[in-house]
């Protein structure tokens, strides 16, 4: 029966990256069934604390993330939660050694967005590295598996990963985290003020961080790649929409990927997938 339980609570965590993006829950569809299940659980965990300090905005933010966050490292400790997200999150975090650290590093970033509505340097790249970059070497935990080496040589690039996709995520929300959370997380920057050469400045620091990226992606594991290229074309797809818009209209509506698009990406990548894997699998002549 606790084979049921565990079922039901990894079902739990794939529901809500279904439920909550489209985009991450088809690139996850991409990779190796093996990697499926921890992804997922990442993702619900992390989706969770997010909501809290996002949207619960009734009731006791504070409390509910320090809860939240005593029952996460409580979980990883005693290896089991009745919480199926938590418990779905400690089964990965306990079978792949995710590093604790990471997810101190996370926590601290959701904190921050309790008080923090203005960012300097050294606390907009803390916030990124814990809400995102972590995260990203989360899933590289599990993608390289017990091969040390691989994990070390590719934490850079997992790094830019992730903050290129916190950047991108920033731009496209810049109207509703102001309006509706009051923050503004480029650094030294005024909404009401926002200019088109800070804009460019902005897609300048996010292209370099997909070009460091992208050596990286193409070094994952065959059953991690196609899922993370995904991930990748998904978000240089929504960068170049933000690229073209003005920052006239970026103060008035959010900027967005339209489904069919992500439709053809996905098709896309499973071609190339499909394709690489035909040429490994064939001999050299």
């Amino acid at each position: 029966m606790f084979s049921l339980f565990e079922k039901t609570a990894a079902d739990c965590s794939k529901h809500i990256t279904g439920i909550y993006s489209t985009s991450f829950s088809l690139g996850i569809k991409t990779l190796s069934h093996k990697y499926r299940e921890p992804i997922y659980a990442i993702y619900g965990m992390v989706r969770y604390a997010d909501e809290i300090v996002d949207t619960f905005h009734d009731y006791d933010k504070k409390y509910l993330l320090q809860k939240f966050k005593k029952d996460t490292y409580e979980a990883i400790e005693q290896k089991i939660s009745l919480n199926p997200v938590l418990h779905s999150f400690q089964k990965a975090v306990n079978r792949h050694n995710i590093p604790l650290g990471l997810i101190d590093a996370f926590f601290k970033s959701m904190e921050m967005d309790l008080y923090e509505t203005a960012y300097g340097e050294e606390s907009y790249n803390e916030y990124i590295y814990g809400s995102a970059e972590a995260v990203g070497l989360m899933c590289l935990k599990i993608f390289t598996g017990k091969d040390s080496q691989a994990y070390e040589n590719l934490i850079g690039p997992a790094r830019a990963l992730g903050a290129a996709f916190q950047k991108v995520n920033f731009l496209r929300d810049m109207k509703s985290d102001y309006q509706e959370r009051g923050r503004v997380y480029f650094p030294g920057t005024d909404f009401q003020d926002f200019k088109e050469q800070t804009k460019l400045k902005i897609e300048e620091e996010i292209a370099s961080d997909f070009q460091l990226a992208y050596k990286g992606i193409i070094q994952l594991p065959t059953g991690a790649r196609g899922g993370v290229l995904l991930a990748y074309k998904y978000y240089i797809g929504l960068f170049n929409r933000i690229k073209r818009v003005p920052v006239s209209r970026m103060k008035e509506a959010r900027i967005r990927v339209p489904d069919l698009h992500k439709l053809y990406l996905l098709a896309e990548t499973l071609v190339q997938q499909q394709f690489s894997q035909l040429l490994v699998s064939r001999p050299i002549e």
